[in-house]
């Protein structure tokens, strides 16, 4: 790396419908991408983690602008574009609105009905439709960016990340198998649940790289709002404001770990020779949808996420 080049990790918060967001930011960085900064990495949880993959994949096997394409081209199949997938989608949003405002419902086990498993059938024939698992081995080289999935490990209870050429398509799979829409993904003899639970999304695997490959700038991509004015009073108010802090709290546990050692270089508790800050930005939707937006794949809502990805991108890169 010259001394001009400035390394850039990205990591893909996770969020179901709502990282069709995601799409649209990381379309727009690569059809613009800064020739001065260099990607080293990029990380991703359940959606995000679709994102993620398919941006590695498309920039390490074609450069920026198929990234760009291929990044919107699975948000384009995975919206409901069918009669019944239409149909299908709008009561999952009434239902899951009418729960969180305390309306009962018998509740069920993705174990003891089959549509779950259809539809994770689907999202696996839309990831393997636009990537081929079995090239991703031979594009993870140390001139590659590092491609990071974060999971939860049931068994174990602990978090688990696959990196580089174990990021299979069951474990993206694994890493979007939300416990009460999907049933969990067995891999290596452990079974695995959504990477929300988790690092959502990893960052500390994104750090560990070669001194001259660690990134100089962290960008996060970040798809639940930070900050709430007032006090939420109503059972959805609280449902919704639940579902953001589960998925900032890891995240901001990570992101306050690597300030504290931006702190030690500065006073010198660290040695500056051996290592070197990483300033963070974030990449935030400043926009609140209700938390069953995020079944919501209606193909007007995904188009205007993605549209609203595109305009805080362009705004970021601005800055």
């Amino acid at each position: 790396m010259s001394s001009e080049q400035t390394n850039v990790a990205i990591a893909c918060q996770g969020g179901g419908s709502h990282t069709a967001f995601t799409a649209g930011v990381l379309a727009e960085l690569f059809e613009n991408w800064p020739e001065d900064h260099e990607l080293v990495g990029l990380s991703g949880t359940s959606g995000g983690a679709f994102n993620a993959l398919a941006a590695w994949y498309g920039l390490v096997t074609e450069g920026e602008e198929v990234a760009a394409e291929m990044v919107t081209d699975i948000w384009d199949d995975l919206a409901a574009d069918s009669y019944s997938e239409r149909t299908t989608n709008r009561w999952l949003q009434i239902l899951d609105k009418m729960q969180s405002n305390g309306m009962p419902f018998p509740q069920f086990s993705p174990y003891q009905i089959p549509g779950p498993e259809l539809g994770k059938k689907r999202i696996r024939d839309i990831l393997e439709t636009h990537i081929d698992f079995e090239q991703v081995p031979e594009y993870c080289r140390a001139t590659t960016p590092e491609l990071v999935v974060g999971t939860v490990n049931i068994n174990a209870g602990v978090f688990e990340t696959f990196t580089n050429e174990a990021v299979t398509v069951d474990a993206v799979l694994a890493s979007a198998a939300v416990p009460n829409l999907f049933e969990a993904v067995e891999i290596h003899g452990h079974l695995h649940w959504d990477g929300l639970f988790s690092q959502n999304p990893p960052v500390s695997d994104l750090m560990h790289q070669p001194a001259d490959r660690k990134p100089d700038e962290l960008w996060i991509v970040q798809i639940n709002p930070q900050e709430l004015d007032g006090n939420p009073t109503h059972l959805d108010e609280i449902a919704d404001r639940r579902n953001e802090l589960s998925g900032n709290i890891s995240l901001n546990q990570e992101l306050g770990f690597i300030e504290r050692v931006n702190e030690w270089v500065e006073d010198g508790t660290l040695p500056a020779d051996e290592f070197s800050k990483t300033s963070i930005d974030r990449i935030q939707m400043k926009k609140r949808y209700h938390c069953s937006t995020k079944l919501d794949r209606d193909r007007k809502f995904i188009d205007e996420l993605m549209t609203l990805g595109r305009t805080r991108a362009a705004e970021f890169l601005d800055e």
